[in-house]
């Protein structure tokens, strides 16, 4: 895939944090989140033993697929200590399969509390499908 048409962004917001994202395929949009997610964040993963985690999530549409998807990252980071940089994701009609690998955090920069709902619409456009996502701080 031509990485120049996927991609993320930080965007200025008031007070929380927002992230542009782009991708040509709903699976290659969640990836672009998740990395922006945690480049937004400052995460530096370990060096040394990778771990691999696997997720199945259900949604009634795919804004709120992408919020438990990124929501179930953000845990794993909070609880575990985790973070990914190699993502497998599947998606179809509501359902999200994921093999996310990575490994412990190294640090972290700053703090993300939670992915939210507002103004979230995944639309298409010229560069295939995009996304602005808005992060509680």
């Amino acid at each position: 895939m031509d990485k120049s048409r996927q991609g993320y962004r930080e965007h200025e917001h008031t007070a929380d944090w927002e992230l542009e994202v782009w991708a040509e395929s709903l699976p290659a949009l969640f990836e672009q989140a998740a990395r922006g997610m945690y480049a937004l964040a400052g995460v530096v993963i370990k060096p040394g033993p990778r771990l691999e985690h696997r997720l199945e999530l259900q949604a009634l549409d795919n804004e709120s697929l992408l919020v438990s998807f990124l929501g179930a990252l953000l845990f794993l980071s909070e609880t575990q200590g985790l973070a990914f940089d190699r993502f497998e994701i599947l998606m179809q009609e509501g359902n999200l399969q994921a093999s996310v690998q990575g490994a412990q955090i190294a640090a972290i920069s700053r703090e993300i509390k939670a992915v939210t709902y507002h103004n979230l619409q995944i639309l298409e456009s010229r560069r295939g499908l995009e996304a602005r996502i808005v992060f509680d701080v």
